[in-house]
């Protein structure tokens, strides 16, 4: 590979639904205008590039099969990729089917550094690079709020890590400490923290996430908010057109839809509008949500990655559970009338800040990049 044609960035996420590991991708893009050099960004989807329209089959069967057999998607994914953290991570199959593939990327783009935003191509980086076929700096980008057991470690050269605890994970696996920074999953630049000032409203604001893809239930959480004064819900129904059509025909006066919010500003100040959000516990979104410091209550997790990600949520004590057994409204209600869970959250919160490292994305990447 020759030097002095490579100077670009390569962002390598896997598929083309618009999931976290795009956002990331392009949250990160966002933070190298920043940078003190200027570096050409390229994201190329490692499916569509290898195998061209069969990735259209590969999403919708992929979300099909979340939707129609949640249990055996749980009980594949957690075997195949999360219970075995610590053995041998090759995986012969995805190598078989991306390594030539990945190989011809390399040599037609020649990218300077590599931020792999999904396992896979992390995977496929961290054998190549052992190998000596891979000269470009590699970078791990978490999207989750843990490890599973696909992402590449040897030869991987840098780690954007969410939390501590994942942090502690790496070092137990011989990750060296100055490889990893601790950035939280990254989000863009127009989401800007803000102060929380603590005031009675006559009525609630919730945030409601999760219709995006059309998985999941939103209009059963709703259903006891019928004459609910106390509560106001902004649904955000995504590119889940039948969700905003049956919302907007309930026309109830306590909850407002959303379609597709294109603007991050936009979002940002919705996010600044609201007292709390309810949502999946995907990773991105758990992220802006911390960013806000927002309380972030967490319903019907998917299978697999949300599962997992709610587990250890909840044990660092940065997400609040809903049942969908009992009334949502009363549950809401009641943490909002208890000063003492209130401040308990905001501690474990202000506790998962103090540990964010206090540099821009952009800074470390100018760090890593030796400008």
């Amino acid at each position: 590979m020759e030097q002095a044609n490579r100077e670009g960035a390569l962002f390598l996420p896997f598929m083309q639904i618009p999931s976290g590991h795009h956002h990331v991708a392009d949250a990160l893009i966002n933070e190298l205008k920043n940078c003190k050099q200027k570096v050409p960004c390229d994201k190329v989807d490692i499916l569509s590039y290898s195998y061209g329209k069969l990735e259209r089959i590969v999403s919708s069967s992929y979300l099909a099969w979340i939707k129609c057999l949640p249990s055996t998607y749980n009980l594949l994914y957690y075997h195949s990729a999360y219970k075995k953290v610590s053995e041998n991570n090759r995986n012969y199959i995805y190598e078989s089917l991306f390594i030539y593939f990945f190989k011809r990327l390399i040599k037609e783009r020649k990218p300077k550094i590599i931020f792999c935003t999904h396992a896979l191509p992390s995977n496929i980086a961290s054998v190549l690079k052992q190998k000596n076929k891979l000269d470009a700096i590699i970078v791990n980008v978490y999207t989750d709020f843990f490890v599973n057991r696909i992402w590449g470690s040897r030869g991987i050269d840098f780690h954007f890590v969410p939390t501590m605890a994942v942090k502690h994970h790496l070092l137990a696996k011989g990750v060296k400490e100055d490889c990893i920074f601790v950035t939280g999953i990254p989000v863009h630049s127009a989401f800007q923290a803000k102060v929380n000032h603590h005031f009675v409203r006559k009525q609630l604001s919730i945030l409601v996430a999760g219709g995006n893809l059309g998985v999941g239930s939103i209009r059963h959480m709703l259903m006891d908010s019928v004459n609910e004064s106390r509560i106001h819900y902004h649904v955000l129904c995504g590119k889940n057109e039948k969700l905003y059509q049956q919302l907007v025909s309930e026309n109830k006066a306590n909850v407002t839809p959303y379609t597709y919010i294109a603007s991050r500003e936009q979002m940002n100040r919705l996010y600044d509008q609201v007292d709390a959000v309810m949502t999946k516990p995907g990773g991105v979104t758990i992220s802006e949500s911390l960013l806000k410091r927002k309380p972030t209550f967490i319903y019907s997790p998917l299978p697999g990655q949300e599962k997992i990600n709610a587990e250890h949520l909840f044990n660092q004590g940065l997400i609040l559970p809903i049942s969908m057994n009992h009334s949502i409204n009363t549950q809401l209600i009641n943490y909002f009338s208890n000063n003492n869970q209130q401040e308990m959250y905001a501690q474990k919160v202000g506790d998962y800040h103090q540990n964010i490292n206090k540099k821009p994305i952009y800074s470390i990447i100018d760090q890593i990049m030796g400008w």
